[in-house]
């Protein structure tokens, strides 16, 4: 099989490479005119750069910032779950994703399945602090940087039609994608030759060889949905359920089956009267789903109902416009969601009935497209969206009275800052999808027109 042209391509970022918590630039002290330049300053979006002015990437506010580019933006990906440990704090770090493309062309769309290894931290001088040291016959080495640089490995399954979205799942040995096409069909494929191509280069080679003569089939296919969707999830308790949602208004409930298939209820959830935008099942109830739609409702349903009831509680008018996305708390009840106009809410289901959130974050100026809650910090998550902005927050802050590390002349803006608000990540343009990596605390990842970004701040 020739090369892809959606073979990954990866790098560290570095400063000139970046739009990530910006600075203005004034790395001489004079101007050309030997005038004194101005000090740098904390960039924040929205403010209008004077004609010597340019964005660089404040260094020290990452503790590792990687970026990577594929041919056709992959505008949907999923974390895939690896058997490397738990809580891996330890560098240079190593992580799985599935990712989708969307192509130009309906037919030269993939799945990716790649491997991002040999992630070193960012910032020069903490050699000291990797757990993973060089070999000391690498001493001599004239350029250490090269034995540092990030590795990308990636075996591609031809996928029918633009991949909407896709989320990743393992199930005993095996790892399970679900994917959304852009022709209305929802794929599951097993992962396992894949995972286990990216591991070895001979493996990889024969995989290439092997799919250029019989292409990877999916293990099942549903065609029930009546147009193509966006909204899927695995179940995080009940092995093996899947919920999917389309833009018809539909959401349907998977079941597995002993023979490795699934079954599918062809009678769908009633309830919203436009597209359905995301689906979240509950993290500690196993017939518990949450959903939003373009109707500007999220509703929550008890799946052991009959579809005409299932639906138990429904917040009207939840945003202005469209409601793209939503994420479920792990540990405490509470659901984010994002939306056409711009709003970030909190919802306490405890309190669902009043149709009221329990906080509102107004800091994005363009679509919200993606939200997650830290998997680890109940009080910390991430939004991102069509501003080119991805925000950490932590719900726990509280305003300080006391805030006045900035400069003076900035220090009325940062004032009108929600104190939640963590951290500015860019550098990225149109921001489609973010993850927390659940087995590498802080980690983030993120995609966009512009490519992949896997970072760690130091603010979380």
């Amino acid at each position: 099989m020739d090369p892809p042209k959606d073979v990954i391509d990866m790098e560290v970022v570095e400063p000139e490479d970046a739009e990530s918590d910006m600075e203005p630039d004034s790395d001489n002290d004079e101007n050309e005119d030997g005038t004194p330049k101005a000090p740098k300053q904390v960039y924040l979006p929205g403010k209008t750069l004077a004609e010597d002015e340019e964005l660089v990437c404040d260094e020290s506010a990452y503790v590792m910032l990687h970026q990577a580019s594929t041919g056709a933006p992959c505008l949907s990906f999923d974390i895939v779950p690896d058997e490397l440990g738990a809580s891996r704090e330890s560098f240079p770090m190593t992580a799985y994703i599935v990712a989708g493309t969307q192509a130009a062309r309906t037919h030269v769309n993939n799945l990716i399945v790649m491997k991002m290894s040999n992630l070193h931290k960012t910032q020069e001088g903490d050699d000291d602090d990797d757990d993973e040291e060089l070999e000391d016959d690498q001493d001599d080495v004239a350029d250490k940087s090269e034995l540092k640089k990030p590795q990308m490995t990636c075996a591609l399954i031809k996928h029918q039609g633009c991949v909407n979205r896709v989320r990743a799942r393992r199930m005993g040995n095996n790892v399970f994608a679900a994917s959304w096409s852009e022709l209305g069909r929802v794929n599951i494929w097993s992962l396992s030759q894949q995972l286990q191509a990216v591991e070895d280069a001979q493996l990889l080679k024969q995989y290439e060889q092997q799919s250029a003569n019989n292409e990877t089939k999916p293990v099942y296919t549903f065609s029930g949905h009546q147009q193509e969707g966006f909204a899927i999830d695995w179940s995080p308790s009940a092995e093996g359920v899947l919920a999917t949602g389309d833009c018809r208004r539909d959401i349907h409930i998977w079941s597995p089956l002993e023979d490795g298939t699934w079954k599918v209820d062809q009678r769908p959830l009633v309830g919203h009267t436009a597209s359905v935008e995301d689906l979240q099942w509950s993290p500690n109830e196993r017939s518990v789903l949450a959903s939003c739609s373009v109707d500007k409702t999220i509703r929550i349903w008890d799946c052991r109902a009959a579809p005409q009831k299932a639906c138990m509680l429904t917040c009207e008018n939840a945003h202005e416009s469209d409601i793209n996305v939503i994420s479920w708390n792990h540990t405490e009840p509470f659901i984010a969601s994002g939306g056409d106009d711009g709003f970030l809410h909190i919802w306490d289901l405890r309190q669902f009935k009043s149709q009221k959130p329990i906080a509102t974050f107004k800091h994005h100026t363009d679509h919200i497209t993606t939200v997650e809650w830290n998997p680890s910090e109940a009080t910390v998550l991430a939004s991102g969206g069509d501003d080119d902005q991805i925000a950490l927050w932590d719900l726990a802050v509280e305003t300080d009275a006391d805030q006045a590390s900035a400069p003076a002349e900035n220090q009325e803006e940062i004032n009108k800052l929600p104190p939640q608000l963590l951290f500015i990540h860019q550098g990225q343009k149109e921001i489609k999808e973010l993850h927390w990596h659940p087995q590498l605390p802080g980690v983030l990842l993120s995609t966009a027109h512009s490519g992949f970004n896997i970072f760690r701040t130091i603010s979380v």
